[in-house]
């Protein structure tokens, strides 16, 4: 009786082991997907392609993806806590990273060679010709900082022009307006521009390494869900190869996602970053290393009183994603 007694405990004993084992592992996976904001703009295409195909969730993560049309409402929601992660700029992360420290960039999505311009009306043929007039621009972010730029390759200042307060959006019908004579734009608001008659002044081939897009998390993310990172980075890598090898496709699926019409999309003037390129931009010994422009950001963002203390650059960025995968085949 006693060895039946005996048997019975261990039974009910490895069953409870197992049962607890099963549950924990459920515990273990049941995680809330990455929750990841971004605007509509085609140098997101990687992610896009990678939430659509089902290959972040191939690599082991869920995620979450929502578009913003206003960086500035984006920006706030991420600050209150609804996201996990953010699309956005490296003269909008030092800013935003200001009021944020806990946050890191893992990775540059796309450096703009050309896709960020200034649209001018027909009669400013030159920068000289913007002496005096209105200048559409995102105040306070690189967009500032892009126009500035360009004001000084005519030897001008930010006092020889009035700058307004405009995004990306909303330039194309300022300009016909005439509310501004010109304003800082991209696709597919660029095209819409040029069909009302305005014509490119300037544009970001003329500053390299100067924009760059990234994708920055929280640091309470990267500590607590560090391999569902490298999943993610994974995913995009997997959607920016597919991307490249089916580029009519994935241009198909960014316009149903973005709900922009196809003949809008354009990557001319934009560099969608690779594995290599990434790494490169995290090198100290890089012309374009990404510190060295976080730096000139946060200096121009310290003189205009955009920020009131310098973010801490040192652990603004994380490399340690950056890490090639088992294989980047779709």
């Amino acid at each position: 009786m006693s060895k039946l007694l005996n048997y019975i405990c261990i039974f009910i004993i490895t069953c409870w082991l197992l049962f607890a084992c099963h549950s924990s592992e459920s515990i273990k996976v049941k995680r809330p997907p990455l929750k990841v904001s971004c605007v509509p703009f085609v140098g997101y295409t990687p992610l896009i392609i990678a939430q659509e195909k089902g290959f972040f969730k191939a690599q082991g993560v869920e995620v979450e993806l929502s578009y913003l049309d206003y960086s500035q409402l984006q920006d706030a929601d991420f600050s209150a806590g609804k996201y996990d992660a953010i699309g956005l700029t490296l003269g909008d992360l030092v800013i935003l990273s200001a009021t944020n420290p806990d946050m890191q960039a893992v990775m540059v999505v796309d450096e703009s060679t050309g896709a960020d311009v200034v649209v001018a009306q027909s009669d400013i043929q030159t920068i000289l010709n913007l002496k005096g007039k209105k200048l559409g621009v995102h105040l306070g972010s690189f967009s500032e900082v892009f126009v500035t730029e360009m004001l000084k390759t005519s030897k001008l200042t930010s006092d020889d022009v009035s700058l307004v307060k405009a995004e990306a959006l909303e330039v194309p019908d300022r300009l016909q307006n005439n509310a501004i004579q010109a304003g800082h734009t991209w696709e597919p608001y660029l095209s819409e521009a040029l069909k009302l008659g305005a014509h490119i002044l300037f544009s970001s081939k003329q500053t390299p390494g100067l924009i760059l897009d990234l994708v920055a998390f929280r640091g309470e993310v990267i500590r607590d869900r560090p391999e569902e990172i490298r999943a993610f980075v994974r995913g995009w890598l997997q959607g920016l190869s597919y991307w490249e090898t089916n580029i009519p496709e994935g241009n198909a699926i960014v316009s149903k996602a973005l709900n922009i019409p196809s003949n809008t999309i354009s990557f001319k003037g934009l560099d969608l970053t690779d594995l290599a390129e990434n790494q490169k931009f995290f090198q100290s010994d890089s012309p374009n290393y990404i510190s060295k422009t976080a730096q000139k950001y946060a200096d121009f963002f310290i003189r205009t009183g955009n920020v009131t203390r310098l973010p801490n650059l040192k652990t603004l960025f994380n490399s340690s994603f950056l890490t090639p995968p088992p294989s980047l085949k779709p």
